[in-house]
């Protein structure tokens, strides 16, 4: 068998990445995609969608067709798919792709199935679905098939998935749908709020990642902010300061610390001590919020690391739990 045409996809509330065994990560681009509904046809599909968000004439519009994790349209999802597993895979693939996809911990039958049967209609040739943790603590280099605890937040665009993970299975988890869409969303509320200024989303985006934090810094930053006066309708620029950011964006960072301890608290007591003595470990795209780790180790009092490259990990480890599983099972 071929080995190219086994895939591992991280279906992302704000990006999808590709993963293609011997390859590693063929593909990231954001899970966007315009569509006209006059002509009923889609314009464009990832980077090229995203750069639309906000830009776009009335009867084009830029979907999101996941929201915190779940599909909310099953045909435009579908046709995502098949536009980037056609595009990892290249144009001379003969035979359909054996395909592992990851869903969040939390999601219910319904929303697995709906996952499991777009993929099909994208093209698949089989479908295995990877819960989050499992697969962000794989591609975190984390063993997950000995028997101790490990702890993993995975802080993604629409979900923060905590999990201890044993013996290749999850012991505890909780999925919280709020992760890093809900920081750009804080800041919008913010900025209009105190300055009556409204900003759109890639310019929340841009804040959260230069002058966003979740714990105090040794030295404050400021950014200019460019958006429309909310009262005279015009363009109006603000100077804000990372401090502001970080008031803004408290209550949805402290809801993440919250539901960690709540994790800790229902973890039995042998795997809470291998947690306490290996630390907790955060991956997805939402980690990279300057602070959260120092947060999350106040908290808990554990030590918190962020894995290399944490954007990453999820698509790496769904790439990989085949083998992985395949292994464990191998030895029982």
């Amino acid at each position: 068998m071929a080995a190219t045409t086994d895939i591992g996809i991280d279906l992302g509330t704000a990006s999808i990445l590709v993963f293609a065994r011997g390859k590693g990560i063929v593909l990231k681009e954001p899970s966007v995609v315009a569509y006209d509904k006059d002509a009923d046809k889609v314009k464009a599909i990832g980077e090229e969608a995203r750069q639309m968000i906000g830009r776009t004439p009335g009867n084009i519009m830029a979907i999101r067709p996941l929201r915190q994790g779940v599909i909310t349209d099953f045909l435009i999802t579908e046709r995502m798919l098949r536009y980037f597993i056609q595009k990892a895979m290249g144009r001379k693939a003969f035979r359909k792709p054996r395909i592992s996809i990851c869903v969040p911990s939390g999601v219910t039958e319904v929303e697995r199935k709906a996952v499991e049967e777009a993929t099909y209609q994208a093209g698949a040739r089989e479908v295995l679905i990877v819960p989050e943790p499992v697969a962000a603590a794989i591609g975190a280099g984390i063993d997950i098939t000995k028997p101790c605890g490990n702890m993993i937040v995975d802080i993604g665009g629409g979900t923060t998935d905590i999990a201890v993970i044993s013996l290749a299975g999850t012991v505890v988890s909780n999925s919280i749908k709020l992760a890093g869409e809900n920081f750009d969303q804080a800041i919008i509320r913010y900025i209009r709020k105190k300055y009556n200024v409204f900003i759109g989303e890639q310019t929340a985006e841009a804040v959260k990642i230069r002058i966003g934090s979740a714990y105090q810094r040794a030295e404050e930053k400021t950014m200019e902010v460019r958006g429309r006066n909310v009262i005279t309708g015009l363009p109006k620029t603000v100077t804000i300061s990372s401090e502001e950011i970080r008031e803004a964006l408290s209550p949805a960072t402290s809801q993440i610390a919250d539901a960690v301890c709540a994790v800790l608290e229902k973890t039995p007591p042998e795997l809470a001590s291998d947690v306490a003595d290996r630390g907790i470990v955060l991956t997805g795209g939402g980690s990279l919020l300057d602070g959260i780790e120092e947060l999350i180790q106040e908290r808990t009092g554990i030590d918190t690391m962020t894995a290399e490259n944490p954007a990453c990990v999820v698509a790496l480890g769904t790439g990989q739990y085949r083998e992985v599983m395949a292994e464990f099972e191998s030895r029982f």
